[in-house]
């Protein structure tokens, strides 16, 4: 009779071991889909960003320690500096510029860090002389870290396919 009580018993615990590790697992899938979602629209709000030329909306976008590289290997670091970086850049040879980014992949390193590839395409900048400059595309990656419930880019990294 104890025999039988411990088996039944035991059976319980694997069946609600395995029935919350089922729960868990779903969780787990619903918020890498949540935060998936969340990644993109970090590069939807920048692309918006951008696009209205608003270098304070971009700093935001970025952790306080962030990391800024372009194409050209130009380096910011910190929010402040990066948005002053954009606010010149917009004053200048992006005064006219559009861009769109297209997200290729979210990877997650850790519940709250992720890697993202997007390809950019870029319209209406202007080189050093004034003069237009043709349509560029290139590779984005992030590291993007979830602070505070809100994800915010960590490391910026913008290279150009070459042409």
């Amino acid at each position: 009779m104890i025999s039988s009580h411990v088996r039944v018993t035991g059976l319980i615990f694997v069946i609600l071991a395995f029935s919350l590790a089922g729960s868990s697992a779903q969780k787990q899938a619903n918020t890498t889909e949540a935060d998936s979602s969340a990644v993109k629209q970090v590069v939807a709000g920048y692309d918006d960003a951008f696009n209205q030329h608003d270098a304070h909306a971009i700093g935001a976008l970025f952790a306080e320690e962030g990391d800024f590289t372009n194409m050209r290997g130009a380096s910011r670091h910190g929010r402040k500096d990066i948005e002053q970086n954009y606010g010149n850049l917009f004053a200048g040879v992006l005064k006219s510029s559009h861009r769109t980014d297209t997200v290729k992949s979210v990877r997650f390193l850790t519940p709250e860090i992720a890697q993202m590839d997007a390809d950019w395409e870029m319209t209406g900048t202007k080189a050093a002389d004034g003069s237009d400059n043709p349509p560029r595309k290139g590779l984005l990656d992030w590291v993007v870290a979830k602070v505070n419930g809100q994800w915010l880019i960590v490391v910026f990294h913008e290279s150009e396919f070459p042409k």
